[in-house]
């Protein structure tokens, strides 16, 4: 079966020189595409790339896309520095000796230590890396949603298996339902023939060609065999859909709301006390089938 679930979980690991990353891609269902992107500053490159691969891959759900990214752990005391912040701390430190000087003011060389110990240095973040980091880590997006659309995929099969089941049971009750229909169109043919007969005995007067015409309409009203073949109909394109190469999510929808139409129909027409327990039995089944499928792409 490729049934496919909105659900899914996938992580990719990498790394190039120094850096290391981590891809992590989440899918929860929704009614179209939508992609949500957390990237540090450093990989807003990758942003289009990652939509186009989403765009290609999946047709529907909510995804969020997010990498984290580090910095190998350094050697002792070589703790990543800020270049930027360096020629800024420097500048400064100019401007304040030369200040100074001008006061008449004589001011201790400060070590390079006290200099890193700044906090201008100390809390810079790190400059954004040069490294070619960015081309591996956009290497990673192919991997990521192929895991991605096989977690999709696993989630889906075990949503088929759910809901042909369900199917199953729910042709069962169909099943039964046209047996009770049929058993309960000949004891109502029979009770309307002998009140008509009872009616014709005691009025010379009625029309036996009228009320057999109104005994007629009656079972017409009362009748379920249109409902119960619909019914047919539905599951076994719902079956079809279960192999569809293909996004049904939206057809399964629409079969959903079809499937409780038919429900809603045969209980409000049924006048028998097992007919419609068989119907709300249906309708339960198809309640239970219509919350799965909202988890189909």
């Amino acid at each position: 079966m490729s049934l496919k679930s909105m659900t899914g979980f996938a992580q990719v690991p990498g790394q190039s020189g120094p850096y290391s990353w981590v891809w992590e891609a989440r899918s929860v269902n929704g009614r179209g595409l939508e992609v949500r992107l957390r990237l540090p500053d450093a990989a807003d490159g990758l942003e289009a790339p990652l939509r186009a691969a989403a765009k290609a891959a999946l047709a529907r759900g909510n995804v969020t896309i997010g990498l984290r990214l580090s910095r190998a752990q350094e050697e002792p005391g070589q703790a990543a520095l800020s270049e930027a912040a360096l020629s800024a701390t420097m500048a400064r430190l100019l401007q304040v000796e030369a200040a100074a000087q001008h006061a008449g003011v004589d001011l201790r060389a400060g070590t390079a230590a006290e200099i890193l110990a700044l906090p201008m240095l100390a809390n810079a973040t790190p400059d954004a890396p040069d490294h070619d980091w960015l081309d591996a880590a956009k290497a990673g997006i192919g991997p990521l949603f192929e895991a991605m659309t096989a977690a999709r995929q696993a989630e889906g099969a075990a949503l088929a298996v759910v809901l042909s089941a369900a199917l199953d049971e729910l042709e069962t009750l169909v099943a039964t339902a046209a047996t009770q229909a049929a058993a309960r169109a000949n004891a109502t043919r029979q009770s309307l023939r002998a009140k008509v007969n009872a009616l014709l005995g005691e009025a010379d007067s009625l029309d036996p060609g009228r009320l057999e015409q109104e005994m007629a309409l009656l079972l017409v009203k009362s009748d379920v065999a249109e409902e119960i073949d619909r019914l047919r109909a539905h599951i076994t394109a719902a079956r079809a859909l279960l192999i569809e190469d293909a996004p049904v999510g939206r057809k399964f929808d629409f079969l959903m709301q079809e499937f409780n139409r038919e429900a809603n129909t045969l209980c409000s027409k049924s006048g028998d006390v097992d007919l419609t327990q068989t119907g709300l039995a249906m309708k339960v089944v198809i309640d239970r089938m219509r919350e799965q499928s909202q988890n189909i792409e």
